[in-house]
């Protein structure tokens, strides 16, 4: 297999979301995409070619003991290229490329790939390892439109509230800590955010558990003065951010040094931090959190090598080994009998409906209202965009 790392980040395009409906016009139009799922797989072409963020496609090159890609290169007779992405916008540009036949995609993608025609509708009748997924992950408003669907589940988590108990001698137990001035004010400097516009809807989570009146049901379905209560809240929270992070080793640093000390992050990155003052929460309001998709390019060279790599990594064995290493809940209880840490899925709660409703999965915001408002729009993806450049100077 052959990898290659790239940490820059691109600007979206096509993000004047309207609807999914009227989305596609964002498509190129070209008659090569196709958009409709098959019915029956061919030939496998020997070659697939993998878009996914870091750590979902490891051959042993960045980790001798950590491959779970030459197995299916062994199984399939596909021989994987891979390309990593550090933002969800990068993504969406290299997709559009059709260099790539599968795209490890999340909610605040997943929906502009459909949306732009660059998502193939996936047949789940030909990816066997699917009949195992938990059920709660399956046919979910950010992998299926209009009852089809156009991905398969990879793995979930949380984005939870880190903080370092030196400096707090009560552990927080709400999203305030981060976002109320006067606990803002006691580690001025000191607090992190994650860099994205989507971290948006963390801000619209917390004043829809603490300001009714603002009338936010979904955070993902904000008209414009929801979205200008939340972006005035990020903005106040600006003033005490010591820095924003989208590559979580910096945050594993920035926890390790002091220079942080609370602020959104991954149970991943805390499984990372040797300090053993950090500690992490699910705040009483909830979170937001991710459940990404593997889905098929619509220009897709190696469908069926694609097919084939969509059931590999749904298997038992793979899942287990993939979701175990970067530090996520697996998509299945078979997945969690082969990790090797037995206490791995009780860790990441996976299979743990009740703990799942506490969560907000990223969606991508479109202007027909996610939460099913008729007699207003809603700010879209774009307009998202634009605060976030605007909360961050």
């Amino acid at each position: 297999m052959k990898s290659t790392l790239r940490r820059g980040r691109v600007a979206a395009a096509c993000l004047t979301l309207l609807s999914v409906s009227v989305l596609s016009a964002c498509g190129s139009g070209d008659s090569d995409k196709k958009t409709e799922a098959v019915e029956k797989l061919g030939k496998t072409e020997g070659q697939v070619s993998i878009l996914a963020w870091p750590g979902y496609v490891e051959d042993g090159s960045n980790d001798p003991k950590v491959d779970w890609v030459s197995a299916f290169e062994k199984e399939t007779g596909c021989q994987v290229t891979s390309k990593v992405y550090g933002t969800s916008d990068e993504a969406l540009n290299l997709a559009k490329s059709g260099e790539y036949d599968v795209i490890a995609a999340s909610g605040d993608l997943s929906l502009r790939l459909i949306a732009s025609d660059e998502a193939q509708q996936i047949n789940t009748d030909l990816v066997p390892n699917y009949k195992n997924v938990y059920d709660f992950l399956k046919d979910t408003e950010w992998n299926s439109v209009d009852g089809k669907n156009y991905g398969v589940p990879h793995g979930y988590g949380a984005n939870l509230l880190m903080f370092n108990k030196k400096d707090f001698p009560e552990a927080p137990t709400s999203w305030g800590a981060v976002f109320e001035k006067d606990q803002l004010a006691k580690n001025k400097g000191k607090v992190t955010a994650y860099d994205s516009p989507i971290y948006i809807a963390d801000a619209a989570l917390y004043l829809m558990k603490t300001q009714p009146d603002l009338k936010i049901t979904n955070p993902y379905a904000l008209d414009a003065d929801q979205l200008a209560a939340a972006t005035a809240l990020l903005k106040e929270q600006r003033k005490y951010v010591g820095e924003y992070w989208s590559d979580y080793l910096k945050e594993v640093q920035a926890f390790e040094t002091g220079n942080s000390v609370v602020g959104t992050t991954w149970q991943v990155i805390k499984n990372s931090i040797e300090n053993k003052d950090v500690e992490v929460t699910l705040p009483t309001e909830g979170a937001t959190a991710w459940n990404d998709t593997w889905m098929l390019s619509s220009q897709a060279k190696n469908p069926n090598c694609a097919y084939k790599w969509m059931d590999y990594i749904l298997s038992p064995e793979a899942n287990a080994q993939a979701t175990e290493y970067f530090g996520e809940a697996p998509n299945s209880p078979q997945a969690c009998e082969k990790t090797t840490d037995p206490q791995h899925c009780a860790t990441f709660h996976a299979g743990d409906e009740d703990y799942a409703k506490q969560l907000w999965f990223w969606r991508t915001p479109i202007k027909k209202c996610l939460d099913g408002r008729t007699d207003v729009e809603c700010t879209d993806y774009a307009q998202w965009t634009q605060a976030w450049t605007e909360i961050k100077g």
